[in-house]
């Protein structure tokens, strides 16, 4: 639920449904419980690699939206393969969920830029309950609530070790986690203020930390997932002690990291597009006409090749793309997607993914848009700003007469 500066019963600190919190869903596995978000795909879940200690290869993820409360079971669950426990890096895990996601339930895109630190972030997760005048709650027995609070990513994680030395009993890879400290208006709490002279008060009412069962959370920036919360930490140097109380249970003074994932963003987006059943290889695999279905979503794909010469092997290139409706109405039909598509380095294509809504009504076939732009690395030609490409939605549901 997080911890917050006003006690969670304070209906600002809710994620309610229907706000655009409804991706973010607790993920059980092995008896135990942290948070997960829902990621473009609609099917896999990003969240934290430590909640699968000991080998545990499945999970349960609950949902919680304005439809109501439902649970799926994972299918499959994948490890960053340079998970490294001991420091705490690239500690992500993706969970693959047996069957479709509610159609309710916000789909998220990644935070790409790396200019995450020194922006104010806002985090949501199932963690337990606590302000950070007194810390966790250790005697809360109720369900577990989606909350969330705002803080601001004050530094890259690998500054404190620099400056803390085997103070700090970790060691974070460069670039890779960011931190926050849990602020409450005073010096004697700013923790990055008196160890990295990054001297920030906080957010007022809105400020929090994350706690246990917060593990795996989303911190969104715009709206997109910069962040999955992974560990807190009550740290000292000499004089400097900002812990109100020198326990680390997310009272004012800690410090917690989430892993970026504009750092990792290559391992998500490829082992998302490696998960694509029947995914189409070549051009005249596409298929541009599908059966709509009775229930839940399959995919329409849209496939992008570069054809060009790369100015240098490790030449990153990348196309935004939008879904646009014709025919077909997003939400109704299709679950409308906008995003950025990135060719790796070894990459020359790669799909674009839509999920066509199932149902029994019996309608006209169908039609809707992807429209890609805005090429960056390469370009669609002399003079041409934007491809479009259009699939149509078959009637599979009996009779139809217009």
């Amino acid at each position: 639920m997080v911890a917050t500066v006003t006690a969670y019963t304070d209906i600002r600190n809710r994620a309610l449904t229907g706000v655009g919190y409804d991706g973010v869903v607790r993920v059980s596995a092995g008896g135990y419980y942290g948070t997960g978000v829902l990621l473009y795909d609609g099917r896999a879940v990003l969240t934290a690699a430590h909640l699968f200690t000991g080998g545990l290869s499945s999970a349960t993820v609950h949902f919680e939206t304005a439809a109501g409360k439902s649970e799926k079971v994972s299918q499959r669950v994948l490890i960053e393969p340079h998970y490294d426990p001991a420091n705490s890096n690239s500690d992500l895990a993706l969970v693959w969920l047996s069957d479709s996601s509610p159609l309710a339930a916000d789909r998220y895109q990644l935070y790409r830029s790396s200019d995450e630190v020194g922006q104010t972030m806002t985090f949501v997760g199932y963690g337990r309950p606590g302000t950070g005048s007194a810390g966790v709650m250790p005697s809360y027995s109720g369900d577990p609530i989606r909350q969330k609070a705002s803080n601001v990513f004050d530094a890259d994680m690998s500054a404190l070790k620099t400056q803390l030395g085997s103070g700090m009993g970790w060691t974070p890879l460069t670039g890779s986690q960011m931190a926050a400290d849990f602020d409450d208006g005073t010096a004697a709490h700013d923790a990055l203020g008196q160890f990295l002279n990054l001297r920030e008060t906080g957010l007022g009412l809105g400020e929090g930390l994350i706690t246990t069962g917060d593990s795996g959370g989303p911190a969104f920036i715009q709206g997109r997932v910069a962040g999955i919360a992974s560990y807190s930490a009550s740290l000292s140097q000499g004089d400097a002690k900002p812990d109100a109380d020198g326990v680390v249970n997310s009272t004012f003074g800690e410090i917690a990291a989430w892993q970026r994932v504009s750092y990792d963003q290559q391992w998500i987006d490829q082992s998302l597009r490696a998960a694509y059943p029947n995914a189409p290889t070549k051009p005249e695999d596409v298929k541009k006409q599908l059966p709509e279905g009775n229930s839940g979503t399959s995919y329409a794909y849209f496939l992008l090749q570069f054809t060009g010469v790369r100015t240098s092997p490790d030449q990153i290139l990348s196309v935004d793309y939008a879904t646009r409706d014709g025919t077909a109405v997003k939400g109704q039909d299709y679950v409308s997607v906008n995003g950025t598509l990135k060719l790796y380095p070894g990459e020359v294509q790669a799909v674009m993914a839509v999920e066509i809504i199932g149902d029994t009504r019996p309608e006209a076939d169908e039609v809707f848009y992807m429209d890609v732009t805005n090429p960056v690395g390469g370009s669609f030609g002399l003079g041409v700003v934007m491809l479009t490409a259009m699939r149509t939605i078959l009637n599979d549901d009996g009779g139809w007469i217009a």
